[in-house]
């Protein structure tokens, strides 16, 4: 754009040479320092930085990646790279849904598919992420916005619409399941999805898609006080979808919206959203690079410090059909997955008996018998250079030197000499 206004400049300025006519010069002079403001305004913009091809480790100052791949020189992730290959769909850019698109976006994640039909307000202020200049967008507008000047390598699409309803669910699977951005991913769809959104119809609605694709999810959630949430793994026939553990609200036939009072809101922290979004993004990555242990629920409580853990197995009784489909395919398969794991495990324990107890590393740091003083250099670490000596004596030599003689002390056994004692001392 710069480029642009310097060549518009020099195009004005030729004009007004041209130009025999002198009363022309002063509209020209007015255009070129309308150019020059507009000039001005462009240099005081903020940089955006260029996409980068590769992800690098090299550490220097403008790697935007390379405290990422530090994860992959020490050994937690195999090929952090890998991240660019994934795709993550995030429904309800809200207080957990948009600082987990941020946090996924900063990780370098390949492709986010954005859901939310709300628009941003000056009520969402107390969150993260939204700013007061975009009250009024649509929340996935003012998501795009953001997340592309934070990392253009990430390929966003965003969805306004309302995945509750007939045309926004259809719209919703049809976007899941062809919606690809590499050509060795064609067809593939997305790798996971996660709900962030606050009512239990728009869950009912992800849980009824994802069961429907056989499509592996994570459910977040924060309390209407503020000061809890939970995140939970959902794997279609292996784990309860929503629909086989309902909430006690549902399972007991009341109506959810009955239980809104007018004009009242549920309570919002930056704090505890910020909390669950981070253990939903966290548990993504792990889940995706396949680091660490994967956690099937976590709860966070606030204010007791409690991180309650579970695991909740499908309900054969069901009320979703698609779910029992999924159990179904599940246990047919089961055997075969369980012959593979005993093999893997079998395969790991014979290498690690093969395997020498003490590899050579790149360290240097070698293993000796404490008991044996032969593996013991002679200089100890109490020895000090040539040249220098100890102020005090050394716990060897302090344990050698003969005890002072302590002075003996007159006692007074008899209780009448005492007394007279006491008497002269008054008497003075």
């Amino acid at each position: 754009m710069e480029v642009e206004l310097l060549e518009l400049l020099k195009d004005l300025e030729t004009l007004k040479r041209s130009l025999p006519d002198s009363s022309l010069h002063a509209s020209i002079d007015k255009m070129r320092l309308r150019v020059d403001y507009v000039t001005n305004l462009a240099n005081a913009a903020p940089a955006r930085r260029s996409k980068v091809k590769d992800m690098s480790a090299e550490v220097v100052d403008t790697n935007p990646y390379s405290r990422l791949m530090a994860l992959q020189r020490m050994g937690i992730v195999e090929n952090y790279e890998r991240i660019r290959e994934f795709s993550v769909a995030i429904v309800g850019i809200g207080g957990v849904g948009s600082v987990a698109a941020e946090m996924l976006t900063r990780c370098g994640i390949g492709r986010l598919l954005l859901y939310d039909y709300d628009k941003v307000e000056l009520a969402n202020m107390n969150r993260l992420f939204f700013r007061p200049e975009q009250v009024g967008m649509t929340k996935t507008d003012a998501a795009v916005q953001t997340l592309s000047d934070i990392n253009p390598d990430v390929v966003l699409e965003s969805y306004t619409l309302n995945i509750t309803t007939v045309q926004g669910f259809d719209t919703f699977m049809s976007s899941l399941k062809n919606k690809t951005f590499r050509p060795s991913k064609e067809g593939s769809g997305v790798d996971l999805v996660l709900s962030c959104v606050d009512n239990y119809e728009a869950r009912m609605a992800v849980n009824q898609a994802c069961n429907e694709l056989n499509q592996i999810w994570m459910e977040s959630g924060v309390s209407e006080d503020a000061v809890s949430g939970h995140i939970q793994l959902l794997v279609p026939g292996e784990t309860a979808c929503f629909a086989c553990a309902p909430p006690l609200v549902v399972a007991s036939g009341v109506d959810e919206r009955t239980l809104k009072r007018e004009g009242v809101c549920a309570a919002s922290l930056p704090t505890t959203m910020g909390v669950v979004a981070g253990l939903l993004v966290q548990n993504t990555l792990k889940l995706l690079l396949q680091f660490g242990n994967v956690s099937p629920y976590l709860g966070y409580n606030s204010l007791k410090d409690y991180f309650p853990t579970m695991e909740m197995k499908p309900n054969p009784q069901c009320s979703n059909a698609a779910c029992l489909e999924r159990q179904k395919e599940y246990m047919l398969t089961k055997p075969v997955r369980d012959a593979a794991a005993k093999a893997k495990l079998e395969a790991a324990a014979s290498v690690a008996l093969e395997g020498p107890l003490h590899a050579d590393n790149e360290w240097n740091i070698s293993v000796v018998d404490d008991s044996d003083p032969d593996s013991i250099d002679g200089a100890t670490s109490d020895a000090l250079p040539e040249g220098l000596k100890r102020e005090l004596p050394t716990a060897d030599e302090f344990q050698n030197t003969p005890p002072a003689a302590v002075p003996t002390t007159t006692t007074v056994d008899d209780l009448e000499e005492l007394r007279k004692q006491l008497e002269a001392l008054n008497a003075e």
